[in-house]
């Protein structure tokens, strides 16, 4: 018996993220920068990190609640060891309809297969250039985009539906949109630019450095003859375009121009088992983890987890301008704890 439960804005819970470590192969200056996450940098140890049973118990109860949806993110997801056992339990679970991940791509052809007869089918790979020099300056790691085109033709071919996500910033890659909108056309993958946006503490984000939809929008209608796409339900968050000619989609996502908080329904756990209500959350997250390994019951999480949904009011998109954000005070969660 699900309970459909909303919170103070009247926004119903239907997605779940689940952050399942820390770690990342890559250093890209707007979620981990290699200055602060160095050789020396100290990451969770394993018994800070929920177990995969404790992730399918949570996710159950969620889907009590609403959950439909869950995605799985990181850090780099597949760095986590034996991840394709998470996502054959996730699969079990009545009331789960889709299970995606996202990922920066690097280790698809040596976990893809896995995870592909585990269950998934859903993938999302974050490529921010398509042009080697940009995408390695980007990376902090040598990793040619080449590479992970490799690697997503190879999740293609076995069978994964893939989206690719591009965060523009303007001056560092705001250069790579018309090409990729081209190399995607042409593949008939779907593509989505997300506008910069000032997750965690670290990335050294203003708004000088957002490439807002309008710009991405004008700069492609230049080149491309498009039409705009009706959303397909509640709570997406990207405005999509379709290619006249061939009908391949690409999606803006207007995280920072056109806040999208009134439909959102996500839910985060963190890699170290807290619960937050917003991408942009302070780091006082409620802490399911200790709750859960104190004993709690289902029954406990259950009235737990409605309790911190129902309390939701968060908006932070909404009432972003240059004062809040010079004067906030508190702390946000950082990416590599919650994911995108």
């Amino acid at each position: 018996m699900v309970e459909q439960i909303t919170d103070k804005l009247g926004r119903p819970i239907r997605d779940l993220r689940l952050s399942v470590t820390d770690r990342c192969n890559f250093r890209c200056d707007y979620c981990m920068p290699k200055e602060i996450f160095g050789d020396d940098f100290v990451f969770l140890p394993k018994d800070e990190l929920l177990t995969f049973d404790e992730m399918v118990r949570i996710s159950k109860v969620y889907t009590q609640l609403g959950v439909k949806k869950i995605r799985i993110t990181g850090g780099e997801p597949l760095l986590r060891r034996d991840l394709y056992k998470l996502i054959y339990e996730l699969n079990q679970i009545d009331g789960v309809e889709d299970i995606g991940l996202t990922t920066n791509g690097l280790l698809l052809k040596k976990h893809g297969q896995k995870l592909y007869d585990a269950g998934l089918r859903r993938i999302n790979v974050s490529l921010d250039a398509i042009e080697d020099k940009v995408f390695q300056a980007i990376n902090n790691r040598n990793i040619k985009a080449s590479t992970i085109l490799q690697q997503i033709d190879y999740a293609i071919s076995i069978g994964f539906h893939v989206k690719v996500n591009v965060v523009i910033q303007k001056g560092v890659n705001d250069n790579q949109i018309l090409p990729m909108i081209q190399y995607f056309k042409e593949k008939d993958i779907e593509i989505r630019f997300i506008e910069f946006m000032d997750v965690g503490n670290d990335n050294g984000w203003d708004f000088s450095k957002v490439v807002t939809k309008d710009e991405m929008l004008n700069m492609i209608e230049n080149e491309f003859d498009i039409e705009s796409v009706e959303p397909k339900y509640f709570g997406e968050v990207a405005k999509y375009y379709r290619h006249k000619d061939n009908g391949a989609q690409f999606g803006l996502i207007t995280s920072v121009s056109q806040s999208f908080c009134s439909t959102c329904t996500r839910g985060r756990l963190s890699s170290d088992g807290k619960f937050y209500s917003c991408l942009f959350s302070t780091v006082d997250g409620f802490n399911v983890k200790s709750f859960m390994r104190a004993g709690a019951t289902d029954d406990e999480l259950f009235e737990q987890f409605k309790v911190l949904w129902n309390v939701r009011d968060d908006r932070y998109s909404d009432e972003r301008t240059e004062q809040t954000v010079a004067n906030r005070k508190r702390k946000k969660i950082n990416m590599n704890y919650i994911g995108g």
